[in-house]
């Protein structure tokens, strides 16, 4: 079993689990964060929409990366496939939307909503302090504000859109520390 966070240091003697918590945060935080450049980029048909996708794109890589030495590759690979297609569903619901095609939104929406049901289980299953019906709660909320974040982005109502994002953050900070808690706990450290 995993027993320590095998990160760089921050070279300022911060207990190890802080960096661990830390780490989640950052990740979770340039999830959002580089899911709302997406979202900007596509509805504004921005010309780094494909830079911009494949740096979001890199996110579930970052994520494998970082379990990999927790549950292992096999693990690792499985939440770096999911969380891959958490980000191609979504940009397809977008690109959807954007579109006008809303029998294709709705289509894609269903398949969020399902690979967000695929990803709690996921996690309830390699870590018993994940408890599958929070991570769906916190993965609903996070596809709902996505969804309101996008709609007021393209409907050009930016300070709405800010609004929501905060409350995405605030959610991912939320994400990030429930599964640093979980880690945290099954490791018993």
């Amino acid at each position: 079993m995993y027993t320590q966070y095998s990160g760089s240091g921050n070279g300022y003697g911060m207990p190890w689990q802080i960096e661990l918590t830390n780490k989640l945060r950052e990740l979770w935080f340039e999830h959002v964060m580089w899911s709302r450049a997406f979202i900007m980029s596509a509805i504004n048909d921005s010309k780094d929409l494909d830079a911009v996708t494949q740096r979001l794109l890199r996110n579930p890589a970052d994520f494998a990366a970082f379990l990999r030495p927790i549950y292992g590759v096999q693990k690792a690979a499985v939440f770096e496939g999911l969380l891959r297609d958490h980000l191609l569903i979504a940009g397809a619901f977008v690109n959807a939307t954007k579109a006008g095609d809303q029998q294709e939104a709705e289509k894609q929406k269903k398949k969020w909503y399902a690979n967000a049901d695929d990803i709690a289980a996921f996690l309830h299953e390699i870590n018993p302090y994940w408890n599958e019906k929070v991570w769906k709660e916190l993965l609903y909320d996070h596809l709902g504000m996505l969804e309101d974040e996008a709609t007021a982005i393209m409907e050009s109502q930016y300070e709405k859109s800010i609004d929501i994002f905060d409350q995405i953050q605030a959610e991912a900070m939320k994400m990030a520390d429930y599964m640093a808690y979980g880690i945290l706990k099954q490791t018993r450290l």
